[in-house]
């Protein structure tokens, strides 16, 4: 199903490790921690309430001065700023697990930038999708109605009735990017960067196609301080500048509120208790495991006395069960290192809390083909709504594939679980769609962001490339079987294909002096080589990542065929000729189904068109330069033959033709053609009819800069006679086609120092 994660540090992702067995809870246990989840929710934002407002708890010396300000979640521009929408929290984690003795109790707060919440929603798809009898005889709680209400919370806390809501992730290289996406595309919500918003005026808004366009609310993704370089962190690049000044102006309601991590901190932990007695007048439904703050020195001197007994963990940071940075055993480590921890200790405790060891209970898992206990950890999510705290049914399940009880982090040996809440009575089926049906009607999906635009572009010029570079290959390698090598007229053809893999970027160029390379090792660099940046390989890579920026807006199908034809670019190079054409085959069949999948499975509004005017720009490029090669004042019936094959028109040529290769009925179908989807002319008319589609940024009845140049350009290609064209004319019509696709870029996308660096040199040479 394409669900993936990516390790920090590592550039692949890796796809989601499921196990077999979901964790089940049954209906009154679940309630009982619903009931603690809920209430400890209601604490922490009376808590971020308080500490960045009044500050009643430091004063009433509930809550020490120094285990506030010393944790870089505290974030001192946000004092005395008083949240739109009314609230610091909009979406509540926290990590649980089960005792042997079967009580369960929280080991640590989420409120930075929960995650989780997506892949708890895509386990529950993939299972019912295996077990969908079992799922409904066994009354499993459905998660639709808390996304509904998470979606109503948040649209409710903005001014306007239909409120824009983007989710600002940190970008591709994120851990749980695909979880991100996900979540945008189920709830509707506007996927967006830190450069695709842009504070004026005292309000945020989005960069798209047709302007700027206001933001109501952001779901944040991105760390709290890293959220606006100008008054945070002045290193972010994954900010918005002035963002920070919006929120003091009531402009934008950002969930949650940047500050909201410093509750992850474990120094709050051991004031909580008397805190929630104070504020919520009760005490906490769920304990959490005994935690003393070494700031104080009672605590620190009870923590040295039984150090070898208790864990040791940072103050300060979310880092889990398990994780880097987080408890450490004293008893189990070198006693060198063990007199350094207690060094640093007693010289900085306040940077320290000693804990009680976690020991969890464990759940059965599916391994060598039976059944084996492995404890696990379980994060339950409560969103705020008007009506109070709605938790989920379920959440987000980490089972090691250790005994250790404290390695449960999503990395190497980790595995996530469905979690089954199993009602007494048959459940409702419902989904996401509201239950009233006073629901407008509407055709478009808003406003393209501008990277949207750029990248699905871009995506449709990599592929393009691609399957120019597999045609490319796939001629040469058949005909080379098929020719006799000792005629002349064909080995030069041959010839001017290598040369062209070379020129294209494709192939390597031979040293000075050496022979050009022969038609098997040009056909496995132009395949395989992760060099050659016209390569097949290194156009997939670039059109994978292209994808994945704007992946909540392929199908599964779409990112199913990315990978497939990255797979046969990363596979082990073609040993024959036979193997390479075989290799090339398959790519062009793919990128053929990923066609017809934009075709036939996308919606054609503005994103269509962007990925589209990517796949006719770059073709009527490519059919250029074909031409320039193969169809030249001296071109021969070789050459006019395998530029047909490279524009898949022999067919059509020789229904339409009785005579054989002519100059000029070829340089007609290549570039003139308006019924050969093939043809330059073709190509031109499409972008004219993309561009007239889209939005304009000043109504004056003019023409942009792209559809200005594109109107003189199809106004020249459908006047030109094919007995008139020479090669200058051809370099004119790709030149000038390159000058469109920098005047869509201009117009279009951002625009920004640095921004062209990742795209790939032209295809052109």
């Amino acid at each position: 199903m394409g669900i993936s994660y990516r390790v920090h540090g590592e550039a692949q992702e890796r796809a989601w490790p499921l196990s077999r067995l979901p964790l089940l809870i049954g209906e009154a246990e679940w309630a009982e921690i619903a009931a603690g989840v809920a209430q400890r929710a209601q604490l922490m934002e009376a808590v971020l309430a308080d500490v960045y407002g009044p500050g009643r708890l430091t004063a009433e010396g509930l809550l020490p001065a120094a285990a506030v300000t010393g944790s870089p979640d505290y974030l001192r521009p946000l004092a005395g700023v008083k949240p739109p929408g009314g609230r610091w929290l909009n979406l509540y984690g926290v990590d649980i697990g089960r005792g042997p003795d079967g009580r369960w109790w929280a080991l640590g707060d989420r409120a930075q930038a929960p995650s989780g919440v997506g892949y708890a929603l895509e386990n529950r798809l993939v299972m019912s999708r295996a077990f969908p009898a079992l799922a409904r005889e066994m009354n499993v709680a459905r998660l639709a109605p808390f996304f509904r209400a998470f979606r109503a919370g948040l649209a409710a806390a903005a001014e306007r009735s239909q409120p824009r809501i983007c989710l600002l992730t940190p970008g591709p290289w994120s851990e749980t990017y695909f979880e991100q996406t996900y979540l945008a595309r189920y709830l509707g919500f506007l996927l967006v960067e830190g450069d695709d918003l842009i504070e004026q005026d005292g309000r945020v808004h989005v960069r798209t196609i047709a302007g700027l366009k206001r933001a109501d609310v952001i779901w944040r993704r991105v760390d709290g301080d890293f959220v606006d370089p100008l008054e945070l962190n002045g290193g972010s690049r994954l900010g918005v500048p002035g963002l920070v000044s919006a929120i003091r102006n009531g402009a934008v309601v950002v969930a949650n509120m940047p500050g909201a991590g410093l509750i992850e901190s474990r120094a709050l932990l051991g004031f909580l208790p008397q805190i929630a007695r104070r504020m919520l007048g009760e005490d906490l439904r769920m304990p959490h495991i005994a935690t003393w703050w070494c700031g104080q020195e009672d605590a620190r001197g009870d923590v040295l006395a039984r150090f070898d007994q208790l864990a040791l963990a940072p103050a300060f940071g979310a880092a889990g069960v398990g994780e880097p940075g987080g408890p450490v055993l004293p008893a189990e480590i070198a006693p060198a290192e063990r007199e350094r921890l207690r060094a640093q200790v007693s010289a900085r405790g306040a940077d320290f809390v000693g804990q009680e060891v976690v020991s969890l209970s464990t759940t059965p898992v599916w391994v060598d083909g039976k059944l084996a206990p492995r404890p696990f950890v379980l994060r339950v999510y409560a969103a705020a709504t008007a009506d109070g705290w709605t938790v989920m049914p379920g959440g987000f399940c980490r089972i090691s594939d250790e005994p250790d009880a404290r390695a449960v982090r999503m990395g190497s040996g980790v595995r996530s679980a469905d979690v089954w809440v199993l009602s007494d009575a048959p459940v409702a089926m419902e989904t996401l769609l509201p239950s009233s049906e006073n629901v407008a009607i509407r055709r478009l999906l808003g406003n393209l962001p501008s990277r949207a635009a750029d990248n699905l572009f871009w995506y449709g010029r990599y592929l393009e490339r691609c399957e120019a570079t597999a045609r490319l290959v796939r001629v040469l390698v058949a005909r080379t079987m098929e020719a006799d090598l000792g005629s002349g007229g064909m080995s030069e053809t041959l010839g001017r294909l290598k040369n062209l893999l070379v020129a294209w970027g494709a192939a390597p160029r031979p040293e000075k002096g050496a022979p050009a390379p022969d038609a098997l090792t040009a056909a496995q660099a132009a395949l395989f080589s992760p060099g050659q940046y016209g390569s097949a390989r290194e156009l997939v890579q670039r059109a994978r990542h292209a994808a994945s920026v704007i992946r909540e807006r392929l199908s599964v199908d779409a990112w199913r065929l990315v990978r497939d034809l990255d797979g046969q670019a990363q596979g082990a190079p073609a040993e024959t000729l036979a193997g390479a054409h075989d290799t090339a085959d398959r790519m062009l069949r793919i990128l053929a189904a990923l066609a017809g999948l934009a075709q036939e499975n996308t919606n054609h509004v503005a994103g269509w068109r962007f990925l589209d005017m990517g796949r006719r720009v770059e073709r009527g490029i490519n059919t250029c330069r074909f031409a320039r090669v193969f169809a030249d004042d001296v071109a021969t019936a070789d050459d006019l033959d395998i530029l047909l094959d490279l524009i898949d028109s022999q067919i059509t040529y020789r229904s339409r033709y009785v005579i054989g290769m002519a100059l000029a009925p070829v340089r007609d179908m290549c570039l003139l053609d308006p019924f050969n989807p093939r043809s330059v002319g073709f190509q031109i008319a499409r972008l004219s009819e993309h561009l007239a589609q889209l939005p304009t940024l000043i109504e004056d009845g003019l023409f942009e800069e792209p559809r200005r140049l594109v109107a003189r350009l199809q106004a020249d290609a459908q006047s030109a006679n094919a007995e008139e064209i020479d090669a200058r004319l051809i370099l004119a019509y790709e030149q000038r086609l390159m000058s469109l696709a920098d005047a869509v870029a201009a117009r279009y996308f951002l625009q920004r120092p640095g921004k062209s660096a990742r795209r790939a040199p032209s295809s052109l040479g």
